[in-house]
């Protein structure tokens, strides 16, 4: 037995348009309206993008708005998503940089085997400084 033949209709193409701005994934559009993935990309491909840019172009346009209307959120994702704007650590701000100890250089010291006395000296010396903590 043939399968029924799929049929775009005007009232499909704002469905696929409306769940694609909402980010459902194209296998659920397609078992809503019917049809094969495949099928959906193959008859719907205009209304896929077309949802999606639309639905980016209203919520940047609602954050625009935000931005105006003086949300200081909405504002610096503003200009660190579209103008590129960073934020710079201080030269001197150690805790910019995260942990002091992170950026030292690490020693390994192994425990006492009684063969190496510099080692021996190394491990006193980092017991001495923990101890100082």
């Amino acid at each position: 037995m043939a399968r029924k033949p799929f049929v775009v209709t005007h009232a499909v193409r704002e469905k696929v348009r409306h769940l694609a701005g909402l980010g459902v994934p194209q296998d659920d559009i397609a078992r809503i309206v019917r049809c094969s993935p495949k099928t959906l990309r193959k008859r719907c491909r205009d209304d896929l993008d077309c949802g999606v840019a639309e639905a980016n172009a209203i919520v940047s346009g609602c954050l625009f708005a935000a931005a105006k209307g003086g949300s200081i959120a909405a504002q610096i994702f503003w200009l660190k998503s579209r103008a590129q704007w960073r934020e710079r650590a201080a030269a001197g701000d150690r805790a910019a940089d995260g942990d002091a100890e992170a950026n030292s250089p690490v020693v390994l010291v192994m425990p006492n085997n009684g063969r190496d006395p510099e080692l021996v000296g190394v491990q006193e010396n980092s017991l001495e400084r923990k101890r100082r903590r």
